[in-house]
């Protein structure tokens, strides 16, 4: 079979400043309000934490490889996704486009496609709530709602 690496990315503009959303990120207390729903810890580059999906008795063990402040942060898990970059760029005062993109190296090409539709559709659903969170201050949980019926 053949085997093929590929890039999935999305972005959302979120209407706050840079260091309120990178530290959305960082922070498991706020990550867990449109993401996960447990962590080990906050994310700090050469550390691994855990993260918990409690709806549906899932984790990943989640090694933060670089972060650069308000800028970037790269992640390796387990996973046939196993590198997740999060790249945060300033619109002006008050907005950040977040842009999330999965590295996938090595997948069977039949898998591909639902691969991407299945990563691409969670990653959305994280940016979507992120966006709910920080700007309205609402918990839409999108991921728990989306597992609890996978």
């Amino acid at each position: 079979m053949q085997m093929k690496d590929f890039t999935i990315a999305v972005q959302m503009l979120v209407w706050r400043p840079v260091a309120e959303v990178f530290n959305a990120f960082i922070d498991p207390s706020i990550t867990s309000k449109f993401w996960f729903t447990r962590s080990s810890g906050p994310l700090e580059e050469g550390k691994t934490v855990i993260w918990e999906w409690e709806i549906n008795d899932a984790s990943a063990l989640v090694k933060v490889d670089e972060i650069i402040i308000n800028k970037l942060i790269r992640l390796n898990w387990e996973h046939p996704i196993p590198i997740v970059e999060i790249e945060f760029i300033t619109y002006g005062d008050q907005a950040t486009l977040v842009i999330i993109r999965n590295f996938t190296v090595n997948l069977v090409v039949g898998e591909i496609v639902d691969e991407i539709v299945e990563c691409t559709s969670n990653l959305t659903s994280v940016l979507d709530g992120l966006k709910a969170y920080l700007e309205h201050d609402t918990n839409l949980n999108l991921i728990r709602d989306k597992l609890q019926y996978a």
